[in-house]
């Protein structure tokens, strides 16, 4: 089993910066590959970025390449995603997700693919 908590939401304004932190509860951090997904209201969860088991390789959903940046350090068992630029469509709830794999560089973007969760963190982006 995995836990994994969220920090670092909140209320920043258009064009502002915002950094998320998760953190993971296994001892074996480094045998998981990370994403990080976001849901608004009133809207399906989506991909927002990933990234394999080493950090090495990462992947991003095209609404947030070139302002967002996911980082980890499996020292510390954390995954971060730094977010900058940010815009009011950015305003969802953030969850951290954790997939199992043997494969070191591969990145992973569908939900299916991830079986641990974070409860979540609230983004708002006021305009």
């Amino acid at each position: 089993q995995v836990q994994l908590v969220e920090s670092g939401g909140g209320l920043v304004q258009a064009g502002g910066s915002l950094r998320l932190s998760c953190a993971a509860s296994t001892r074996t951090f480094s045998s998981y590959a990370m994403g990080w997904f976001r849901q608004a209201p009133g809207k399906e969860r989506e991909f927002v970025g990933g990234t394999s088991r080493s950090g090495g390789s990462t992947v991003y959903a095209d609404s947030v390449k070139g302002r967002f940046t996911i980082s980890r350090d499996n020292a510390k068992n954390t995954v971060s995603l730094q977010m900058n630029s940010l815009k009011p469509e950015d305003t969802a709830v953030y969850y951290c997700a954790a997939t199992f794999t043997f494969e070191f560089t591969l990145t992973y973007q569908r939900d299916s693919d991830y079986g641990y969760w974070g409860q979540g963190t609230q983004v708002t982006v006021s305009s």
